[in-house]
């Protein structure tokens, strides 16, 4: 079984990403967000480090949201080689930015994903209703990823007519996780992803632990349980839609620009 975890911050983990990539061998490769300017600057030099093996993407947090007047330029920069653009969205369970601010700096982000013709790699807590009205107000509901998908069945299919694509981290193991697997079963098997967020939210047996790409296959059996689904033709069909979802239609991704090289 081969897997792509479609977010991990490998550079914000005290581990050497060289370990946990080789400790990955189910994994055939895996997109960095960054979450400001220095983690985009440090995952486009991981994918030019690890090309083939590692996609970068550029983004700015909500947590940061009031950076993006001094970061915006510069983020957007690398934007334009990177995979994708993110992790942006909203966060209005903690606040560590203004509401406004996440609003301004989303929007910012929206628009960059827009003009590139890139995915935008999206934060959601507590904030469904603003970032599906952000998102239906500049139709790029079908490039975004909804990261870390915490959605009950009402929302998740909110969101599926908008066109986006779900991605599962570990909340979806959890014991916890019910209203994560109400709302999975809702998706259908091609519009989801799998993710580990490394170094968060560890699933089950390794919760407390700093999570790793290779665990992102204890995601998988997680939602192959929710779908009645094998776990090897989840990890076909969650390969093929991060393919879909991050590779260029021509299957590479310039080393150069920082993307992360063409895949094996």
């Amino acid at each position: 079984m081969r897997w792509v975890d479609t977010h991990c911050h490998l550079q914000l983990d005290e581990r050497q990403p060289e370990v946990l990539l080789e400790r990955a061998a189910n994994v055939d490769w895996v997109v960095v967000p960054g979450v400001d300017l220095d983690s985009s600057r440090e995952a486009a030099l991981l994918a030019a480090a690890y090309p083939g093996k590692v996609l970068a993407s550029a983004g700015l947090h909500p947590h940061e949201a009031e950076s993006w007047p001094s970061q915006g330029d510069s983020i957007a920069e690398l934007a334009a080689g990177a995979a994708a653009i993110g992790e942006t969205g909203l966060d209005f369970y903690r606040t560590l930015s203004p509401r406004a601010e996440q609003i301004r700096s989303f929007r910012r982000q929206i628009k960059l994903a827009s003009e590139l013709g890139k995915p935008i790699i999206v934060h959601c807590r507590d904030a469904f209703a603003d970032v599906i009205g952000l998102l239906e107000e500049s139709g790029v509901g079908r490039q975004t990823v909804m990261h870390c998908w915490t959605g009950g069945p009402k929302w998740t299919r909110r969101y599926l007519d908008l066109g986006v694509t779900f991605s599962f981290a570990g909340p979806v193991a959890f014991e916890t996780g019910d209203t994560v697997r109400l709302g999975a079963a809702e998706v259908p098997p091609e519009r989801a992803l799998v993710e580990t967020d490394t170094p968060y939210l560890a699933p089950p047996p390794h919760r407390g632990k700093p999570n790793e790409p290779a665990w992102v296959a204890l995601v998988g059996a997680a939602l192959g349980q929710v779908w009645g689904m094998g776990v090897e033709e989840v990890a076909e069909v969650t390969t093929s839609n991060a393919a879909r979802v991050f590779l260029p239609p021509d299957g590479g991704q310039s080393a150069e620009a920082g993307g992360g090289g063409t895949l094996s």
